[in-house]
C-alpha cells in the first residue's frame, strides 16, 4: 500500500477558484479536516480537533449513555452480529452526541432518525451488518478505509475503532460541517474528513483496505472498485438486476472481482457533484 497522502491535502480540483462563483452554486472542494500527526509542522489532531463541542446533552443521557448503549449492542448481538471489533466499537461511541437535541432520547433505538437536509443517521443494526461485513474474517484492524457519505459522523467514529486510517467524504457541505462539529469532541487522530464528490472516491489515498458506502446507486461506481486493493472488500447499498436495493459485497481478489449481493435495504439515494 503506497504512504498515505500529505496533509492538510486537497481534493482535485481545490487549486483552483472559478471567477465570480454565483450565490448558492457548489463551491470549490474543502480541505481535509484534520491533519496528520505526521505533519511535521502541523498541530496535534487534539489541536485541529478541539474547539465548539457537540450540543449539551439533555439531563440524565450522559450518565445513562453507557448502559443504554449495552442495551443496544445486546440487542444488535441478538441480530447475529458477532464481530468483538464491531461490538466494542458500537458500545464506545456515543450515538447521541450526532443526533439532534430533540431526538436524542430515541438515539439508543435501532432506528434511523433525520440528520438535516434530506439525509438519515442509519439504523445502528443496519450499520453494524455493514461493518461487520466490511470486517469480516478479520481479528486485527484494517488497514486504510475510505467512507462515501459522511453524514453525520457517526460510522466515521465507529470506524476509526476498525481500521488505522479513515478518509470519509461528504457532498453536503452543511452535513459535512455538522460532522466536523460532533467529530471534535472525540478527537480522532486517524479520521480526516473530505468535502467533495464521493462517486469519484479519492484516488490520492488509494488503495484502500475497505471502501464502504451510506448512500446506494443503481451500480457500484467504477471508481470505486479501481480504488480497492487487492485483497480488499466494499460493502455498499446499491440496485440489482432484480430493480431493488440491496447490500452489495464486492471482493477484490488477484484473480479478479467477486460480486455478493445480499439483503435488501433502503437507503438515500447516492448523486454526484457537490452542494
Amino acid at each position: 500500500m503506497k504512504p498515505r497522502p500529505g496533509f492538510p491535502a486537497r481534493m482535485p480540483g481545490t487549486d483552483r477558484t472559478p471567477p465570480s462563483t454565483p450565490r448558492g452554486a457548489a463551491q470549490p472542494l474543502a480541505r481535509v479536516a484534520s491533519r496528520s500527526p505526521a505533519a511535521p509542522h502541523a498541530p496535534p489532531p487534539q489541536a485541529a480537533l478541539r474547539g465548539a463541542r457537540s450540543a449539551p446533552m439533555p439531563t440524565g443521557v450522559g450518565m445513562e449513555s453507557q448502559a443504554v448503549r449495552a442495551a443496544m449492542v445486546r440487542k444488535i448481538q441478538g441480530q447475529g452480529v458477532t464481530h468483538p471489533g464491531v461490538l466494542a466499537a458500537l458500545q464506545a461511541v456515543e450515538r447521541h452526541r450526532f443526533v439532534d437535541t430533540a431526538l436524542v432520547n430515541q438515539a439508543y433505538e435501532d432506528t434511523s432518525l433525520p440528520i438535516g437536509l434530506g439525509q438519515t443517521i442509519s439504523k445502528p443494526g443496519v450499520v453494524a451488518r455493514m461493518l461487520e461485513l466490511l470486517c469480516q474474517g478479520r481479528t486485527e484492524k484494517l488497514g486504510r478505509v475510505l467512507e462515501i457519505g459522511t453524514g453525520c459522523g457517526y460510522q466515521a467514529a465507529l470506524l476509526s475503532h476498525l481500521a488505522r486510517e479513515v478518509y470519509s467524504i461528504e457532498r453536503l457541505k452543511g452535513l459535512h460541517e455538522k460532522a466536523r462539529a460532533n467529530l471534535r469532541w472525540f478527537r480522532l487522530s486517524n479520521l480526516h474528513l473530505l468535502f467533495g464528490d464521493g462517486m469519484v472516491g479519492y484516488a490520492r489515498g488509494a488503495p484502500y483496505a475497505g471502501i464502504i458506502a451510506a448512500a446506494g446507486g443503481n451500480d457500484i461506481p467504477a471508481a470505486w472498485i479501481d480504488q480497492l486493493a487487492v485483497g480488499g472488500r466494499l460493502v455498499a447499498p446499491a440496485v440489482t438486476v432484480a430493480g431493488r436495493q440491496n447490500l452489495v459485497v464486492i471482493d477484490k481478489t488477484a484473480a479478479g472481482i467477486v460480486r455478493t449481493e445480499l439483503e435488501a435495504v433502503l437507503f438515500v439515494p447516492l448523486k454526484s457533484g457537490v452542494a
